[in-house]
């Protein structure tokens, strides 16, 4: 395990089973709070193909991982203010050369991983950059204000190897109107990007949003690897 700094980030890379191996792929996921550690075993408990796990910390999540600004949906929740641009920016151009310089491996490919806001950053990233050849987009944020409208009326960058999504069942049941949209609006853009030829896998996990968190992203990085 490594642990450094970058651009105010923490990030934590975990490569255990990478002896003697020039080369792999190099799995990002964006962390809501924590270093990745739980992520990590449960996809050595999955037996995932060998890869290099990068976990980034202290993001700054209402606005790092949102597209464009939302106001607050409840009473004392935080307005998104839109920054997803910015942090891409810096994740392309500073995190990443950072993490290259500090491991001896070289990436195979790029794939970037997210659960909630984070999935939605995963799949907005597909629109900036064609740096992320795989991604892992699960219980996403896809009910964000017009993003859904934005998917199907831009391209991407590059078309993606493969895209993994996923939702629990049971997070339509919310009394929040708009997150109460959030199956409908994952199913609409899984079918759109079927439709497209896209190498897509969605499935429904059991529970809400907030049921084996870790596991729900496990699931898809193993997907992602095969």
């Amino acid at each position: 395990m490594i642990k450094l700094k970058s651009a105010k980030k923490n990030i934590t890379i975990y490569n255990e089973n990478s002896q003697n191996q020039k080369n792999m792929p190099f799995v990002i996921y964006n962390s809501y709070k924590g270093d990745g550690k739980e992520l990590w075993n449960l996809c050595n408990k999955l037996s995932c193909n060998n890869f290099v796990l990068i976990c980034i910390d202290n993001i700054l999540w209402d606005d790092e991982m949102t597209p464009w600004y939302n106001k607050p949906l409840y009473k004392n929740d935080n307005e998104c203010n839109g920054k997803a641009d910015n942090y891409l920016n810096e994740l392309i151009n500073k995190i990443i050369p950072d993490i290259n310089k500090n491991i001896n491996i070289k990436p195979k490919f790029y794939a970037l991983t997210g659960y909630s806001l984070g999935g939605l950053f995963a799949i907005y990233s597909l629109y900036k950059t064609n740096i992320f050849s795989r991604i892992v987009s699960a219980s996403s944020s896809l009910w964000y204000p017009n993003f859904i409208e934005y998917a199907k009326e831009n391209d991407f960058v590059k078309k993606p190897d493969k895209i993994y999504m996923s939702l629990g069942d049971e997070e339509k049941n919310s009394n929040i109107k708009l997150l109460s949209t959030v199956e409908q609006k994952t199913l609409e853009l899984y079918k759109f990007y079927n439709s497209n030829n896209i190498d897509i896998k969605f499935e429904f996990n059991n529970g809400n949003h907030f049921n084996e968190c870790d596991l729900r992203v496990a699931k898809g990085i193993k997907y992602i690897l095969e």
